[in-house]
């Protein structure tokens, strides 16, 4: 039998449509086999546990132990208390329908959202582990006929059959499916903890069913298998590397690249992609190296950082070696060090963000896929873009990119561990935050282009190429990294009530003007300027682009105007 290939869909004019940048036939995951796979499987649970229910009401009801069930459920009921009766009804309610549905979609949109990157397998994993075990439910509650005990009940009697429980095997899909994702995240005995307290959760809910004479012990039995064998059909096919469905095989990047350089086009000038290997995985790697052929770099070399050289020396080497395109692939720090090195060389960068802020990437308007950004960049155009230098005591000049500081914020960074960096993402960042909030207040003169100096007291102080952080919140409203200037920003929020005017200047997204000469404008300040110096009667921690450096006295700040050349989307600056 002869098969045939679909065609690719053709514009207007009958020419087939380009592939998605980073997308080839060669690297598809089987997404299609992977559906097939947990359908067939699905049926075979159904059936299994369908006949082990027909087994319960037929041949195997006299049968010991089930023919001592009537006496467990008289025995339950006769133990009734009020105290019982109220834990009995929480714990149920953990396995209610509208909970568990609550939950899971709570869940997978933190799976999604929550950096450092979004977890779309382990989404998918819980969200199609629940819905399976509700369609295993339902087809065997139509399969198998069973009355509810005869004892009082304490809950409306629904109108499925007694077996399967109901609750129990929607308990059991979405608490034991978090237990195994937390396993596979949390390392260490408090990941084990919790894991062991949400595998607790199904137990108690199968057990406040028999309480409250809703179930048979069989039925929270089969409750308890349907779940479990759910979140094994599921993971089985989408959280297992070794057992994806359709898996690629091991050359399906090198027969991707070699279709896309014998794709008709210009070839492009040699490109090298700088990657933070702690950042940066395999798979990622590979679809940035197919980004870059689909677009005609097929010469492409991948350097890795180092924990002594973060990036500035693998791009002053590629400049060197007259490289026409630096891809940047990690955090700010390493977007930070090789901008450093490109400053001025009219060298052609390309961010892509793969850490945990990304503020440059997000102030950019770039995806925060780090294949997406690739390929936004390289269907953008080359604009100038300004960078920012720092100095100081201890500091060695060197630019930055987004956001240098001292007090509160430096504090942040430097407290913030990489493992709480790496299992939260930048929510670590607040979490630390808390901690800090109380530090002491630092006072300071600051000297803006050559004006009077300003005395000021401040917990924090921002100087600032772009303006917007994590969650859109324009901590420094108007900034822009293609105005020729830096912002400064200083926060001196005093009590509860300043912490809300503080709050309320950055929700509004805009900001009174601060000059040189101004009076103190209350708990945030905002000036701009082409060089400041900030002099503080103490050491004060220091930042720059979320690197911690050392403490020190003094900050000395520039502005280079457009001093870096970046790729950026159309229509972006």
């Amino acid at each position: 039998m002869e098969t045939t290939t679909p065609a690719r869909a053709a514009d207007p004019s009958g020419v087939p449509a380009p592939p998605r940048l980073g997308h080839s036939p060669a690297l598809s995951s089987g997404a299609g086999r992977a559906v097939a796979r947990i359908a067939a499987f699905a049926v075979c649970q159904a059936a299994m546990i369908a006949g082990l229910g027909l087994l319960i009401t037929g041949p195997a009801r006299n049968l010991w132990p089930l023919s001592a069930e009537d006496a467990l459920n008289d025995a339950f009921e006769r133990v009734r208390n009020d105290a019982l009766t109220t834990a009995s009804a929480i714990a149920s309610g953990a396995g209610d329908t509208y909970t568990v549905v609550g939950v899971t979609v709570l869940c997978c949109l933190a799976l999604l959202v929550v950096p450092p990157l979004p977890r779309w397998r382990a989404a998918l994993f819980l969200a199609l582990a629940v819905w399976l075990q509700s369609l295993v439910f339902l087809l065997i509650t139509e399969a198998v006929d069973r009355t509810r005990p005869d004892v009082e009940r304490l809950d409306a009697s629904p109108p499925t059959s007694s077996y399967t429980s109901g609750h129990t095997g929607a308990a059991t899909a979405l608490y034991a499916g978090l237990a195994v994702l937390v396993l596979s995240r949390v390392r260490g005995r408090w990941g084990r903890v919790v894991a062991v307290l949400l595998l607790l959760i199904p137990l108690l809910v199968g057990l406040a069913r028999l309480y409250r004479g809703m179930h048979h012990p069989s039925d929270v039995v089969g409750g308890l298998l349907n779940g479990a064998l759910s979140l094994f059909v599921v993971g089985r096919a989408v959280l297992a590397d070794d057992a994806w469905a359709a898996r690629p095989p091991a050359d399906a990047v090198d027969i991707a690249v070699a279709a896309a350089e014998r794709r008709p086009g210009p070839s492009r000038e040699a490109a090298v992609v700088i990657v933070n290997p702690t950042v940066t995985d395999t798979a990622t790697r590979d679809r940035l190296r197919l980004v870059l052929a689909q677009r005609g770099h097929a010469d492409v070399t991948f350097v890795e950082t180092t924990e002594r050289d973060t990036g500035g020396g693998q791009a002053a080497d590629a400049v060197r070696g007259g490289a026409g395109l630096i891809v940047a692939c990690g955090g700010d720090g390493t977007i930070r060090a090789v901008a450093d090195a490109l400053a001025g060389t009219g060298v052609t960068l390309a961010v892509v963000p793969c850490g945990t802020g990304n503020l440059l990437a997000r102030n950019l308007g770039l995806p925060l896929d780090p294949a997406d950004a690739l390929a936004a960049a390289l269907t953008g155009e080359p604009r100038a873009l300004d960078l920012g230098t720092i100095s100081g005591d201890g500091i060695d000049r060197t630019h930055f990119t987004a956001m240098s500081g001292a007090g509160l914020d430096a504090a942040v960074m430097g407290s913030t561990s990489d493992r709480a960096k790496s299992a939260l993402g930048w929510p670590a960042y607040v979490l630390a935050g808390l901690g800090e909030l109380r530090g002491p207040r630092m006072r300071l003169t600051v000297t803006l282009d050559g004006a009077p100096a300003l005395h000021r007291t401040a917990r924090m102080v921002l100087i600032a190429n772009i303006g917007t952080v994590q969650g859109g919140t324009a901590l420094v409203p108007g900034a822009r990294p293609d105005d020729g200037l830096l912002d400064l920003a200083l926060f001196d929020p005093r009590g509860a009530g300043g912490w809300l005017r503080a709050a309320s200047v950055l929700l509004r997204g805009s900001r009174p003007t601060g000059t040189a000469g101004g009076a103190h404008g209350g708990p945030v300040e905002f000036f701009t300027f082409r060089r400041a110096e900030l002099t503080f009667t103490r050491p004060q921690p220091r930042e720059v682009d979320g690197d911690p450096v050392a403490s020190g006295r003094r900050i000395i700040a520039e502005v280079r105007p457009g001093a870096l050349t970046v790729l950026l989307p159309a229509g972006e600056k």
